[in-house]
């Protein structure tokens, strides 16, 4: 019995959460910015014109999968952010629905100020 308990315990401190380093989540941040913004100003670049040649479709399609991809992933990160205070500031789980919903807009405003 006491082997299987070593074992327990091994493997509850093994698998114990683990929060990532407060740097790397800033890294992550400005990472996935400056990824958006990148893909944005490709968008930007782009004529009309030019889309008239199938060949010229690729460019401007990774510019908008990577801007939806890094701009979701950046306002997730920055909605998660404020989650743990949201949840403690929260009465009910419709009011932690509101918070998180109004989180989401905002980011995405910031991220897409022009749209």
């Amino acid at each position: 019995m006491t082997a299987g308990a070593g074992v327990e315990a091994l493997l509850r401190e093994a698998l114990a959460p683990v929060e990532p380093p407060e740097a790397l989540a800033k890294r992550l941040e400005t990472t996935l910015a400056s990824l958006a913004a990148s893909a944005q100003d490709e968008l930007e670049g782009w004529e009309l014109s030019a889309m008239r040649d199938p060949r010229n479709w690729v460019r401007p399609a990774a510019a908008v999968v990577v801007t939806a991809t890094a701009g979701t992933a950046l306002v997730a990160l920055r909605v998660r952010g404020r989650h743990r205070s949201r949840i403690n500031s929260s009465d009910s789980l419709l009011e932690l629905a509101g918070h998180t919903l109004r989180d989401i807009a905002q980011e995405a405003r910031a991220i897409l100020p022009d749209r």
